[in-house]
Formats: C-alpha cells, sequence, structure tokens
C-alpha cells in the first residue's frame, strides 16, 4: 500500500521535471535560432593592403567587396546584411543557407549562393539559386567568421582595376580551373559582425 502510494506521488513529480526539461530545451533552441538569425555584416580579413577592411556587398547580382562606407564607393552597391536560415528544399535537406538584404528601399531578401560552375558568389531567389551551392552555411566554433559546407575556402580575385569579387575555392586549387591566369587572386576570410552589436558599441 505504501509502495503504491509513493508511486502515486512520485508521477506528477516525474511528468513535471519532463516537462521542464522539455521546456528548457525549446527555449534553448529559440536562443539559438535568434542567434542565428540575427542579422550581420560580413567583413573580410587579408593580407592584401587593397582589400584590408572592404565588406561583402551586392550589385548586379553579385557578391563583391568594397569599401564599407556606401558614400567611399566608385559604384553604388549595397552592403549585405545577412543571417542564417534553413534552406527551403523539398528533394533534400540542404542545411541553413545565407540570406541578406538586397535592398533598403524597397526591403527585400535574397540567398547568397555559389555558382556552381564558377565558383563566384552571387544572389537571387529560390529559383535562382536552388540549382547551385547553396550551403550549408555556418559559423566557425568561435561564431566569429563564416563558411559553407564547413569550410573557410573563400578568395577574392580581382576582376578589373580597383573591383574585387568573391569566390569559394571549393576544389582547394586557388581557383585554377575556373578563373583565367594572370588574374589576382587572394585568400581571404570572412568575419560576422553582428549588426546589433555595432550599434551597442555606437
Amino acid at each position: 500500500m505504501v509502495i503504491g502510494l509513493l508511486s502515486i506521488i512520485a508521477i506528477p513529480t516525474v511528468t513535471g521535471v519532463a516537462l521542464g526539461t522539455r521546456e528548457q530545451r525549446r527555449e534553448n533552441m529559440r536562443k539559438a535560432d535568434e542567434r542565428r538569425m540575427a542579422r550581420f555584416y560580413i567583413d573580410i580579413s587579408c593580407e592584401v593592403k587593397e582589400l584590408r577592411g572592404r565588406r561583402v556587398v551586392l550589385r548586379d547580382n553579385k557578391v563583391y567587396l568594397d569599401h564599407p562606407q556606401p558614400s567611399m564607393r566608385k559604384t553604388p552597391a549595397h552592403s549585405a546584411q545577412a543571417f542564417f536560415i534553413g534552406y527551403p528544399d523539398n528533394e533534400r535537406d540542404r542545411g541553413d543557407g545565407l540570406v541578406s538584404t538586397v535592398s533598403d528601399d524597397p526591403p527585400m531578401l535574397n540567398w547568397i549562393y555559389v555558382d556552381k560552375d564558377r565558383l563566384d558568389l552571387r544572389y537571387g531567389n529560390r529559383t535562382q539559386s536552388i540549382d547551385h551551392i547553396v550551403g550549408p552555411w555556418d559559423w566557425t566554433e568561435d561564431g566569429k567568421r563564416v563558411t559553407i559546407e564547413g569550410q573557410e575556402r573563400f578568395m577574392a580575385v580581382k576582376e578589373e582595376e580597383g573591383i574585387w569579387a568573391l569566390y569559394y575555392d571549393r576544389h582547394g586549387d586557388a581557383l585554377a580551373s575556373v578563373v583565367e591566369a594572370g588574374k589576382a587572386v587572394v585568400e581571404i576570410a570572412l568575419y560576422r559582425r553582428v549588426i546589433e552589436e555595432i550599434a551597442g558599441n555606437n
């Protein structure tokens, strides 16, 4: 009788612990989602003086590297304000995609992706991006740098004087298979600069 009573008393306690654990898990997932969806600028780090301090910008459906201040750019471009979110594909799990604003007025979002043939970074809607390398995008363990397919093989390519485009060295050949000989190719790292944190420091 005592054993039966103890069992009955224990049921609400076990149920309460299970519910509490589930709620904590949901809360942790919500916070993780919020962190991954926090918008950030993408700044670069590299050895070449001409590229130091540049930021990822978007224009004409392609991703370039330019001055962080719009007024200092020779060609108008939109500073990418990116965040991670699951890429919608009914055929397979593509992991997180990288979404960015592409204009402020009107406010619009597009996917940043890698062209599967040219290996340059581009942006577009789902139809434009789905047949290309859309991810998975992520960050390094310290949360500071951006990765794709678990790699940090990003390259800047000098396409014209003063114009540098962003590429992904997917095959680890310094883009020898896609960039014509004679063009400058420089290894770079992409750094997340969370916009709210920047605003909070001003």
